[in-house]
């Protein structure tokens, strides 16, 4: 016992004099500590990682850093701009007629347009096996057998690798790509409608694949440089040329998706041989690209990590962004090849709490913002103004925004006779009038913590047409008051229902209450507060609202047959260009009448025939005040209430630079820089471990226990001495 109480003196004399322990929660190796390296998370797996399948948010988190499409945005300016990237310069197309003599791209009798793209010489792949040569000068790794393949397990397991210089035949056969029969890339449908012969290539490789599989070859490599695509021509090897149906200026934003990013036939031909799929040897799970990082971890229920690409070519941070860019550091780097961090370590995190609890620790450099966690990482002032907490400012952490180039809306049925275009006069004073009823203000303070601004119009900041200030207002629904809109007051409404022939919320002719209905996948207890609230703004009109619930795919099919009377929905940009949002309200789009994206069934001559003029024109001020116009008329018409475009909040540690948000681009880590000094001291700061009160307590303890150790002690010694005179 006394030897036992020597030993906790021991150490309670080390720890007592440990002011603090070392890093004991780090959940990184050792090794990496001060390295170059990027932390960050994700909660859903990626399902496809093949460009021409993959369109999610979460998948595009890692492809954006690997493929390179030929067009990107740039990473500072603001409205959204198209850049070169693979492309020497921004093609313009040169128009044609039926009888492939040029003309000017207002002319009456355009057939055609085509697109020449120059991509840049030197851009080398990644290292991969597929490019790995043998000593004949051929492919390496072609016509594997099962022995061969015998312990491949991964990519890594091939022991060579190689490259190539890029080349506008890799272009042209990811093109091919979106027609395979086994691929269902999810813009072949709007892409057939436009590149000439991609249907018909479509036609043709479907009879192909069927053939194969007739000859008891199902999933035998389809070698697409063997079949036709009119639309698509490689000139040579640095220049390939577009073809496309008619007049589509926006086809340029498709250029800047990894829907467009080159794909090499060796690639494609590596990953299609025999007992490939069957170890998930596929491009789905191991991409190639020409972009700055590589993936060289794919574990999606664990860890993905990116590395830098060693064959990159070395794009240059922007030189210019908007004017407050330079103040904030954004342009410190300009000039300087990027990327600037060596590796990106993404960590697979289910649950929030523990997501939020790392990047509080510092393990996590980025996070979003739940709601839960809102009241503790942000402070909202009574003017509206947002700025971190001072729990977050004392550790240095910085509060990123920015309006998300979406529309959450509530939607009016056009063919319904009570809310829609039958009802004429009537019904649109009706719509109005609940236009104005609908506090967006309250909702996006209630639901979304602030994290919104209202909808005075479909097309949110960001994109060319969106106008601030004053001009624009929707004077519906708003009044400018001193330097802000400022919701009409709810008599206004009232008068607009009165009108309409439902004082006080009753028709006039019948004396009855009038009732309307709202369809919702919002059933759960979770929803019931955002349903209340609809209730409750319906009900400053006297108006009775119904709830109509259902599932996901009953919802979509009443939307879908015309069914819904009113319903909630949201619409999030493809590209940066009013026609993206402003082409839901086109009567040929109709969703009920031709299964369009105008899910409101929205019809009016004047502004389908303005549409025609506003989607061929270029930026500028003839363009906005056509889209003045547009906007005008769907202001008046009111098929939408506007609601609100969401804005998304997101924090970063000190030590994260060029850190600006774009929601366009997706490519951005290439931009930003991490101080790993700074990184490790503040972990250290937060996560060290005081160890004095556990040596304080060992003293106490030692105290305590050494008084009766001594006396037992003596207590033996005195038993055992007459044995020993004896």
């Amino acid at each position: 016992m006394l030897r036992l109480a020597q030993t906790i003196l021991a150490c309670a004399a080390v720890l007592a004099v440990s002011g603090c322990g070392d890093v004991w929660n780090d959940p990184y190796p050792a090794v990496d500590r001060g390295l170059n390296v990027l932390y960050s998370a994700f909660t859903d797996r990626p399902k496809h990682l093949d460009p021409v399948q993959s369109y999610s948010e979460d998948e595009a988190t890692y492809n954006a850093q690997i493929y390179e499409p030929p067009l990107q945005y740039h990473y500072l300016r603001r409205p959204y701009e198209l850049v070169p990237l693979l492309a020497e310069s921004l093609p313009k197309p040169i128009y044609y007629d039926d009888q492939d003599r040029e003309v000017s791209a207002d002319a009456p009798g355009v057939a055609y347009g085509v697109y020449e793209i120059r991509i840049r010489s030197g851009v080398r792949y990644q290292p991969h096996p597929a490019f790995a040569q043998a000593a004949s000068g051929g492919p390496r790794y072609q016509s594997l057998t099962a022995d061969d393949l015998a312990g491949i397990r991964s990519l890594a397991d091939f022991r060579e690798t190689g490259t190539r210089e890029l080349e506008a035949a890799d272009f042209a056969y990811q093109i091919k790509r979106l027609a395979h029969p086994r691929l269902h890339s999810p813009i072949f449908g709007l892409m057939s409608e436009y590149i000439v012969g991609l249907k018909e290539l479509a036609a043709a490789l479907k009879d192909a694949d069927k053939a194969l599989a007739d000859q008891g070859k199902p999933g035998v490599w389809l070698d697409l440089t063997r079949f036709a695509l009119p639309g698509v021509e490689v000139v040579d090897a640095h220049t390939y040329r577009i073809k496309v149906k008619g007049r589509y200026p926006q086809f340029v934003y498709w250029l800047a998706m990894n829907f467009f990013a080159p794909v090499p036939m060796e690639v494609d031909r590596f990953y299609a041989q025999p007992g490939m799929a069957e170890r998930n040897l596929v491009l789905d799970w191991y991409p190639v690209g020409t972009g700055p990082y590589m993936l060289t971890e794919n574990n999606p229920n664990a860890r993905m990590v990116l590395e830098r690409n060693p064959n990159y070519h070395g794009e240059r941070y922007p030189a210019d962004g908007e004017a407050e860019d330079r103040s904030a550091g954004l342009l410190a780097d300009s000039g300087r090849p990027l990327p600037f961090i060596d590796r990106v370590v993404f960590t697979r995190e289910k649950e929030g709490i523990p997501y939020w609890n790392k990047f509080l620790q510092g393990y996590y450099d980025q996070s979003g913002i739940s709601s839960d966690s809102f009241d503790r990482a942000v402070r909202v002032s009574v003017e509206g103004q947002t700025a971190v907490s001072p729990e977050m400012a004392q550790k240095g952490i910085q509060l990123e925004t920015a309006v998300s180039t979406a529309s959450r809306y509530f939607a009016f049925n056009w063919l319904d006779p009570v809310v829609g275009g039958p009802g004429g006069e009537r019904a649109k004073k009706l719509r109005q009038a609940i236009s104005i009823a609908l506090d967006w203000e309250e909702f996006i303070s209630i639901f979304a913590n602030g994290r919104g601004i209202t909808g005075q119009s479909p097309i949110p900041p960001g994109i060319f047409g969106f106008i601030e200030g004053e001009h624009g207002v929707n004077p519906v629904t708003h009044e400018w008051v001193g330097n802000a809109p400022r919701r009409r007051p709810i008599d206004a409404a009232r008068r607009l229902l009165a009108e309409a022939g439902y004082p006080n919320g009753r028709d006039e002719t019948t004396g009855q209450p009038l009732t309307l209905m709202l369809d919702t996948t919002e059933r759960g207890p979770d929803d019931k507060s955002r349903l209340d609230w609809l209730r409750k703004q319906f009900a400053k009109l006297s108006i009775q609202l119904e709830i109509r619930g259902a599932d996901y795919n009953r919802f979509q099919e009443r939307v879908r047959k015309g069914a819904a009377q009113m319903f909630v929905w949201g619409w999030n940009a493809d590209y940066p260009d009013p026609e993206n949002f402003l082409f839901l309200f086109l009567t040929q789009q109709s969703r009920a009448r031709l299964q369009g994206e105008n899910a409101a069934n929205y019809a009016n001559p004047e502004y389908d025939q303005l549409y025609e003029r506003m989607r061929l024109m270029d930026n500028g001020p003839e363009r906005q005040a056509v889209i003045d116009r547009m906007v005008a008329i769907l202001r008046e018409d009111a098929p939408w209430s506007f609601g609100f475009h969401p804005k998304d909040y997101s924090l970063r540690h000190a030590w994260i630079g060029n850190a600006k948000p774009n929601q366009m681009a997706r490519n951005t880590l290439k931009y930003m820089k991490v101080d790993p000094v700074l990184r490790a001291q503040r972990r250290r700061e937060w996560n060290t471990v005081v160890l004095w009160p556990l040596g304080l307590m060992a003293l106490l303890i030692a105290a305590g226990i050494t008084p009766a150790a001594i006396a037992l002690r003596r207590r033996e010694r005195a038993r055992a001495l007459p044995s020993v005179t004896r």
